[in-house]
């Protein structure tokens, strides 16, 4: 039996408990009851301009409660939802919007000009959220039926950080899936309240930290951005218990705690995800909150599939375990038969959580699946003894050079180890001897002298020497999507800062 979608849990809230408190923005909270009968005028608005089951409605909105009202708005007019950046520009813009052909596009004074410039015939209705607080007019929600559970649900594109995204097709039946996976392994109740500071425009955001509170009855305070030091003040508040982010988060947030303290607070779950978590970051952290991040694994295209376990040991440099209903296992890149513990290939996961396919794009979908059901993830990593799998990056990353295996993760975490390195990504260049060497780019901590060659001894003495880079160029910044994933298709095109350091 299909798992009923998360909208038909807001409806669910809405009539049994309506003044429930759902979100928090500015001090303002949102109920259940006024959530749900903003998101029936979104769906009045919607069938107004001719949405019917199966229509795409793109969101290009920021984090709001007009978002998540247009959001659930779309699903109740079933239809389904475009996850768009509102940071888009146009080269990103034109291919999604031609790609998944909207019927309708959501979107805010600041956007409407490059959207009206991407849109390709036929030109979708743009429209605007309204001046209340949700962005529409309530309406009374029990006029509207929920949707089937295996109707499309949200189109997501994939982070594009190796070439040209792709829609991932989900249903309310995968979401809502994954969705009660991961509030039984996180124990996620209707006490939490989720301190949300990721972009909804993400899976992560919406489909983990929107989706979680809506299914377990609990709350979110809904903030438009992540800023470390009003993180810490929030944390104070003893009713925030639950804190999503992403690596680069957690850097800063450790950044801001040895300035300012850290605040004495009530929270229980810290989670991290969408990059990799370092082993350094992962015990600054614990040395200075009290208690290990909580570090899992997830793809677009699947949501959550492994979880370092809520109780027990939470292994550095390890994504953990399959969450509850699901299954993993690594298989070797060439004959795809399952490996022992200790060999690395790449990761399959199946599952009631995976997506349906890839939108309008038959040959990629056939391609990420087997006859069996288990999806490709081009991640590349090991499980160990105890059942933790562990990722050395992805398989289309990995450096081949003289005929040695180098997974670029690996080198990372050696050079992040050294205190001169706020940041650093390794990938390949090309060699006429070895085929690729391996290269880094480092961002340096402020007032910290290095070298290159101070960090490649570094490497020599923790790595085989083939390992090590061939060579560090000093840079400002890595090229990061909107979730700090790191964009390896755009390493090495900037120049570098110096030659030497910063």
């Amino acid at each position: 039996m299909s798992p009923l979608p998360i909208v038909a849990t807001l409806l669910h809230y809405a009539t049994t408990e309506p003044l429930r408190p759902c979100v928090v923005v500015e001090n303002h909270v949102i109920t259940y009851r006024d959530l749900a009968a903003a998101s029936a005028g979104w769906a009045t608005r919607y069938r107004d301009l001719g949405i019917a089951r199966g229509d795409r409605v793109a969101l290009a909105l920021p984090n709001s409660p007009a978002f998540l009202a247009a959001y659930f708005g779309a699903q109740l007019a079933g239809a389904a939802v475009v996850l768009v950046n509102p940071q888009y520009r146009h080269a990103e813009l034109s291919h999604l919007l031609a790609d998944a052909e909207p019927l309708i596009v959501v979107a805010t004074d600041e956007n409407e000009a490059i959207l009206r410039e991407a849109m390709t015939a036929p030109h979708p209705h743009l429209i605007k959220p309204d001046a209340s607080l949700c962005g529409a007019s309530p309406v009374d929600p029990t006029a509207f039926s929920p949707p089937a559970a295996d109707d499309m649900a949200l189109i997501a594109y994939t982070s594009g950080t190796t070439g040209r995204a792709k829609g991932a097709i989900h249903t309310h039946a995968s979401l809502a899936a994954n969705c009660d996976a991961v509030i039984r392994a996180w124990r996620w109740t209707e006490a939490d309240r989720l301190l949300l500071m990721l972009p909804l425009f993400h899976v992560h955001g919406l489909g983990v930290g929107v989706h979680g509170t809506i299914r377990s009855g609990a709350s979110l305070e809904l903030h438009a951005r992540f800023d470390a030091e009003l993180a810490l003040q929030r944390m104070a508040d003893p009713a925030i218990t639950l804190f999503f982010g992403v690596p680069t988060m957690y850097v800063r947030l450790i950044e801001a705690a040895r300035q300012h303290g850290v605040p004495r607070h009530r929270m229980r779950l810290f989670v991290s995800g969408s990059a990799p978590l370092s082993p350094q970051t992962f015990a600054d952290f614990a040395d200075l909150f009290g208690q290990p991040i909580l570090e899992r694994y997830g793809m677009t295209e699947t949501g959550m599939n492994l979880t370092n376990p809520y109780e027990g040991e939470r292994r550095p440099g390890s994504v953990g375990m399959p969450f509850p209903g699901q299954e993993a296992r690594i298989v070797d890149r060439t004959t795809r038969q399952p490996l022992p513990a200790g060999e690395v290939g790449e990761i399959q996961v199946r599952g009631p959580h995976l997506f349906r396919g890839y939108w309008r794009n038959p040959s990629a979908t056939a391609a990420a699946f087997t006859e069996d059901g288990w999806f490709n993830t081009g991640d590349v990593g090991f499980v160990d003894t105890d059942g933790y799998v562990h990722i050395t990056g992805r398989s289309r990353e990995l450096i081949i050079s003289g005929g040695y295996n180098i997974y670029p993760r690996e080198v990372e975490e050696v050079l992040a180890q050294h205190p001169a390195v706020a940041e650093c990504a390794v990938y390949g260049q090309p060699d006429p001897d070895l085929g690729e060497v391996p290269v880094a780019d480092v961002v340096i901590r402020s007032g910290i002298h290095t070298t290159a060659q101070e960090l490649i001894d570094h490497c020599r003495q923790q790595l085989a020497a083939y390992k090590r880079p061939r060579q560090i160029r000093f840079v400002t910044a890595l090229p990061r999507n909107a979730m700090g994933k790191v964009q390896r298709h755009l390493l090495g095109i900037d120049p570098p800062v110096a030659e030497e350091q910063r």
